[in-house]
C-alpha cells in the first residue's frame, strides 16, 4: 500500500498497533481505502538508545533516542505525527485497533476493550508468555495517551476458535488438557482469514463454494484448511512452535526428543525451549534464516543448505497432502507473507511432483516477487495456484472499524 499525500482527505482511519517486548509497530490506515496513511516502528524498547522510523506524507524520518518503556515509545509516535504528521485528529480517528496474538477459547472474534477483557488476556498470558504480556502493555499504554478513542482488541487465534473438535484436540489425559488449557489454538489467523476472504474476491466465487489452503510463509509460518470461509484445520498448535518448519522454529518434532534432551543431554526446558524455538529450523540446520542467504548457499553447493531446503520443502508438501485430504477437494492454494510473497524457489519447489492432484505452476507467471495477487498455476488447472500479499494491519483496521461502528 502507499501512503497518501497531504491533499487526501480521510472520512476515518483506525490506528493499528502491535506491542511486541521490545518493539511497537504502528499503522495509520483507512478501512475503506486500504490505504495506509502512515506507518512506523519503535525497536529496542528498553536499551540504552532506541531506534525509531515513522513514514508518512511521502517520506521516512529515522530517529536514534532512549526509549526506555512502551510509554515513552508510544509518546515518541504520537509526537511524531504532532511534528510531521499527519495529524490524527485531522485523520478522523475512529478507533485504535490492536493485535493480540492469544485469545485462547474465550474469544472468536474482535471485542472493545474493557477491564474484563484486559483481565482475561492476562490470564491467557501463560499460552503465549512472551506476546500477551507485551500485548496487553501496549493496550494500556495506548489507552492512557489516547483515551478519548475506542480501543478494539483483534486476535490472531479467533480465526481458529471453532477448529472442528477432532482437530483442535490433543490426544492426552482429558481431564489434564482440560485444567491447563491444552489444544489447538493456532496462530496467523487474521492472516488466514484476510487472504482466504481475498481469494474468493480475486477468483470471484462465493466464499461459502470454496476449499482454499493457506500457506503464510515468513520467519514464522503456518498452513490453514478452509471450507467455505471457516477454518477447518490448521498448522499451529496450543503454541507457534508446532507444524512446518519455519525460520527457526522446529515445527513438528516427536515429543519425546524434549525428554531426551532433558535426560540424557542434561539440557533444561528452558534450554529446550531455546533451541526449539531460536536454535531450530532453516537457522539450525543451515546457520542463517534470511531464504536470500540460504539459496546462495544452496548455488554455492552447501550441503547444509541443500538439506534445509529440501526439510522445508517436503514438510509443506506433507501438509498440502494432509489438507487436500481433510477438505477431500482443494479449489485453490494461496502463497502469502514474506517468503510466499517473494520467494518463486520455494513456491515451485513445494509444488513440484503434485501434478497427480491437480496442482501445477507456470514457471514464468511463478519467475520473481509478488506485490499484486498473482495467478501463478496455468490456465485450465484443475487447483488455482496464487500468490496474495497479506494485509494483517487493513484486516485489524476493518474489524475494529466493525466492533465501533456495531
Amino acid at each position: 500500500m502507499s501512503t497518501s499525500t497531504p491533499s487526501e482527505q480521510h472520512a476515518a482511519s483506525v490506528l493499528v498497533i502491535n506491542s511486541g517486548s521490545s518493539s511497537i509497530k504502528y499503522q495509520l490506515v483507512d478501512p475503506d481505502s486500504g490505504q495506509a496513511i502512515a506507518s512506523g516502528i519503535v525497536e529496542q524498547i528498553g536499551e540504552g538508545v532506541g531506534s525509531v522510523k515513522h513514514v508518512a506524507l511521502g517520506s521516512t524520518t529515522r530517529r536514534e533516542l532512549p526509549v526506555p518503556d512502551h510509554a515513552e515509545g508510544l509518546r515518541v509516535v504520537l509526537g511524531l505525527f504532532d511534528e510531521i504528521g499527519p495529524d490524527l485528529e485531522a485523520a478522523h480517528v475512529v478507533a485504535v485497533g490492536h493485535r493480540v496474538v492469544q485469545g485462547g477459547a474465550l474469544f472468536d472474534g474482535p471485542v472493545l476493550v474493557d477491564a474484563e477483557v484486559e483481565r482475561l488476556i492476562e490470564e491467557l498470558a501463560p499460552l503465549a508468555p512472551l506476546h500477551n504480556p507485551a500485548n496487553l502493555t501496549g493496550i494500556r499504554v495506548a489507552q492512557a495517551l489516547l483515551p478519548d478513542v475506542p480501543h478494539v482488541v483483534v486476535f490472531d487465534t479467533a480465526f481458529f476458535r471453532h477448529l472442528p473438535e477432532a482437530a483442535a484436540t490433543y490426544a492426552i489425559d482429558a481431564d489434564v488438557a482440560a485444567t491447563h488449557r491444552v489444544r489447538r489454538y493456532g496462530a496467523h489467523g487474521t492472516s488466514h482469514q484476510y487472504v482466504s476472504r481475498q481469494v474468493a474476491e480475486l477468483v470471484g466465487r462465493p466464499l461459502a463454494d470454496l476449499n482454499q489452503i493457506v500457506l503464510h510463509l515468513g520467519n514464522g509460518a503456518s498452513a490453514s484448511a478452509v471450507r467455505g470461509g471457516v477454518a477447518a484445520e490448521t498448522s499451529m498448535g496450543l503454541t507457534p512452535l508446532e507444524g512446518l518448519v519455519m525460520g527457526t522454529r522446529s515445527g513438528d518434532i516427536d515429543p519425546a526428543v524434549v525428554v531426551h534432551l532433558h535426560r540424557n543431554a542434561g539440557m533444561s526446558i528452558d534450554e529446550i525451549d531455546d533451541l526449539l524455538n531460536r536454535r531450530s529450523g532453516i537457522k539450525g540446520l543451515s546457520g542463517v534464516n534470511d531464504f536470500r542467504a540460504l539459496h546462495d548457499l544452496v548455488e554455492q553447493g552447501d550441503a547444509g543448505a541443500r538439506l534445509a531446503l529440501d526439510v522445508y520443502l517436503h514438510r509443506l508438501r506433507k501438509y498440502i497432502g494432509a489438507y487436500y485430504a481433510v477438505l477431500g477437494r482443494v479449489d485453490v492454494i494461496a502463497f502469502t507473507a514474506g517468503v510466499g510473497e517473494n520467494d518463486d524457489i520455494v513456491r515451485a519447489g513445494v509444488l513440484t511432483g503434485l501434478e497427480g492432484l491437480g496442482i501445477e505452476v507456470d514457471l514464468e507467471r511463478n519467475a520473481g516477487r509478488k506485490s499484486e495477487p498473482t495467478v501463478i498455476s496455468p490456465d485450465g488447472a484443475r487447483v488455482t495456484v496464487m500468490v496474495v500479499p497479506t494485509n494483517e494491519e487493513l484486516a485489524i483496521a476493518r474489524q475494529a472499524l466493525e466492533v465501533v461502528g456495531a
